[in-house]
This record gives C-alpha cells, structure tokens and sequence, in this order.
C-alpha cells in the first residue's frame, strides 16, 4: 500500500490509492482543451456526482500510473451495467473511471448511481452526440493514459494490467492496442482478424474500444465532432500521419456488441472519404484502395454520391 493513501474498498480497482488532496491542475496555453475536475454546469444538466464529489481524488505515482477510463452513454440502461462491472473489476489498482451521460430518459442514470461510490465522477445533461461527450470526459482525466469504452462494450479483468505493463516497460509508445471479442446480433462470439496500422489509409483498422492514448496527445488533438460516426478514425489516422508509437498488445482486451452508430455503413463510407481528403489523400488513391473490392455497380453510385 503506497504511503497516505486511502481504500475505500480493496474489492474495486476504482476504490483503491484514493487521497484527500484535491489535484493542482496546470494547463498549458498551446494545450487544445483545459483540464477540469468539474464539469461547468452545461445544457439541461440533470445531475453529476462520484467519488470527487465527496473529496476524493486520484493521481500517478512513479510504479503505479493512473489511468483513466471514459464511458460515454445515453440511454443505455440495457448493457451499461456490465460495463462498469468490467471497470471496476479491473486486476489494476489505479484507475480512474469518468462516466458522461447525454441526459438519458431510460433507467441509465439509476445504474449509474448504483455505482456512485466506485465512479471517480459522472454528470449527466444533454450533449452535441457522442464526440463532445468524449472531449468533455478527456477534459476531466487526470490520468497518464486514456481509455474509451462503450456503453454496451466490456474489458476482459486483466486489461488495464496488460496495458500498463507494456507502458512501463517502454514510455516511448504512444498508443497502445490489441484484439477483440465481436458479438454480432445472434450473440455469437468471434475475434476479428487483426489489422494493422499501415492500412489505416484504407479505414478505421484498429478496435477503438482496445485503444489506449497517452493523454499528452489528447493536449494536441481532440475528437473532431463535426464527424458524427467516424471522428475516432479522424483521430487515429491523424496519429499514424504524426508518426506516433502504436503498440500491438496480442491479446483480447475488449468485448465488443454488434449494433450503434457506426454499423451505419454507407454513411461511414462517406464521413472516412471526407477524413483522407482532409488530411490530404488525394481522391484518386481513395478511390483505388478503399472501394476496390466493391462492384462496379456499387461504386460506380458511391462515385456519383462523392462527386468524384
């Protein structure tokens, strides 16, 4: 047990290496966002609470580096509960867990506050979708590392562990990724094949929900959320372009459900498209690599639609 430090319940990763001294946060001018421990009172705010609420806060220590865990959510009482169990389940002692709510109408803020004493902090009111909900819980992680799970996705225990395993033993890394479990709709299990960065030119190849960023990239470059389905391949790409570190972890580290925003295929298409031509691929080599195994038919009107 690190020294003055305080465990509110040694069955949770989320109760552990707690202390009373409110985080001195120093925020850097060239910095995209500032750090807050406390969200400004926004649109139709419903409520907010958390372990931060009560006074109790969290930070990194020199073997222990706090990682923080967002999940965004908005009426999604279904699945959310296994969630946040796969949260503070964590083998990893020093986590820390942001939930964001977009003012859901269901049983979702009930869950939450089931949980009120094992979250770091949470609020709930309405948002601009499920990108600015991501920024807004970015702006509130104190932690070195960053990680973004779904509300109907769920880590495997040792998750966390592994990840920062592999940030301690090389700190030049940047982001750190790996496998995971697919559920399609008949609740079948399998695991993707896994893709590597080098064919990020050709669309997201990377499983957001196994993603973990360094939070100094984040200080540059946050979720573009003019892009509704696909802003997190704006930004993985974005760090391929900037020549960061990936680290493939070769196991599961997520579970994935089949289903939200971005099964909606033809509109992905379109957002991914506008993302390469943004950050300067020329329309030509999107056309060839990214629509090639699609029929002439098909991409004869996806072309029409694109105005190539």
């Amino acid at each position: 047990m690190i020294e003055n430090t305080i465990y509110l319940d040694e069955k949770y990763s989320t109760t552990k290496l707690l202390t009373r001294e409110k985080p001195e946060i120093v925020n850097n001018s060239e910095d995209k966002f500032e750090s807050v421990l406390f969200l400004s009172e926004g649109k139709e705010r419903k409520s907010e609470g958390g372990l931060r609420t009560k006074g109790y806060y969290k930070k990194s220590y020199e073997d222990k580096p706090l990682i923080s865990i967002i999940t965004v959510v908005y009426n999604g009482e279904k699945y959310l509960e296994e969630t946040i169990l796969s949260v503070i389940n964590q083998t990893y002692d020093n986590v820390e867990y942001i939930i964001i709510d977009g003012g859901s109408t269901d049983g979702t803020i009930d869950i939450i506050k089931k949980y009120n004493d094992k979250i770091d902090y949470w609020v709930s009111e309405k948002d601009d979708g499920i990108y600015d909900g991501m920024n807004k819980g970015i702006k509130l992680c104190m932690g070195d590392i960053i990680g973004l799970i779904n509300a109907d996705d769920w880590y495997e225990k040792d998750t966390i562990s592994l990840v920062i395993e592999k940030y301690l033993e090389n700190n030049d890394y940047d982001i750190f990724h790996g496998n995971i479990n697919y559920i399609d709709k008949s609740q079948k299990k399998y695991k993707p094949k896994f893709t590597y960065t080098n064919m990020l030119y050709k669309g997201m190849s990377l499983y957001h929900p196994t993603c973990f960023v360094k939070k100094s990239l984040y200080n540059d470059e946050l979720f573009d959320s003019n892009y509704k389905l696909v802003a997190d391949y704006k930004f993985i790409f974005s760090m391929m372009l900037k020549e960061k570190n990936f680290y493939y972890i070769d196991k599961v580290l997520a579970n994935m459900r089949a289903g939200g925003a971005g099964t909606a295929f033809w509109k992905r298409i379109v957002e991914g498209h506008k993302i390469r031509n943004d950050l300067g691929f020329i329309k030509f080599l999107v056309y060839v690599t990214s629509f090639y195994r699609i029929s002439i038919t098909l991409a004869s009107k996806l072309k029409k639609m694109l105005k190539i």
